[in-house]
């Protein structure tokens, strides 16, 4: 894909710099002359010096031939900017970095396709990780409502040898509970199934309403119960 990136700050970079390993066309546009620079001599990519604001050097640029800009400057007034200009040139997506809510309505009323609340990021990745020291990569998804995050399972937790569908069907499984993924210490990831088994060591990728994510992770984490064993007789 062509894709048409305002802003080089380390998230510009870092992105522009993944994406292209992943085989995209990308060209950015940064103020900073240095930052551009070491984008074109370190990572071969188009990197233009000046205001992503202007219109003469998005049509410099070409943006009207990319399949996504993504706007990622400091503030939100330029990000709107860009995106303005962007559907104006003909871009087929525009995406843009929010870091006012207030800007929620101006940015949908000017039709931008996909708005990062960067606010809500943080607080996907980080309230989960801070309340519970289990959680990782958490984000949150859709309105903030749902949380997807990474748990790993312990040797001796409850849950561990028993089937998804098994776990599905117990009485204390968070309704809202969904098994996205599931992965093994050894690497790689699979697509549970009712017959997949959770064991100790793997890490399972779920959805949960945030609601529920401290009942979801006392329900993964929960100690298997010390097996009982009679007293035999005298």
């Amino acid at each position: 894909m062509q894709i048409f990136i305002a802003g080089a700050g380390h998230v510009g970079l870092s992105v522009a710099v993944h994406l292209r390993r992943l085989g995209h066309d990308v060209t950015l546009v940064d103020r900073d002359a240095a930052t551009t620079r070491r984008a074109f001599e370190q990572h071969g990519m188009v990197a233009l010096t000046g205001d992503a604001t202007g219109a003469a050097l998005l049509a410099e640029a070409e943006v009207s031939r990319a399949d996504v800009v993504v706007a990622l400057l400091g503030r939100d007034a330029d990000n709107l900017a860009v995106a303005l200009l962007a559907r104006a040139a003909g871009a087929r997506r525009v995406m843009v970095r929010m870091r006012d809510t207030a800007y929620r309505d101006v940015y949908l009323a000017a039709g931008v396709g996909r708005i990062l609340d960067e606010t809500n990021v943080f607080i996907g990745a980080l309230a989960p990780a801070i309340e519970h020291e289990a959680v990782r990569n958490a984000m949150v998804l859709g309105a903030g409502e749902s949380i997807a995050f990474e748990l790993a399972i312990p040797a001796d937790a409850a849950v561990s040898s028993r089937a998804v569908s098994d776990l599905a069907a117990d009485a204390g499984f968070p309704p809202s509970c969904v098994f996205a993924g599931m992965s093994l210490p050894g690497g790689g990831i699979e697509a549970p199934r009712g017959a997949s088994v959770v064991t100790g060591g793997m890490t399972l990728l779920l959805v949960v309403r945030r609601a529920e994510l401290a009942a979801a992770v006392d329900f993964f984490l929960r100690p298997r119960a010390p097996s009982s064993t009679a007293a035999a007789p005298p």
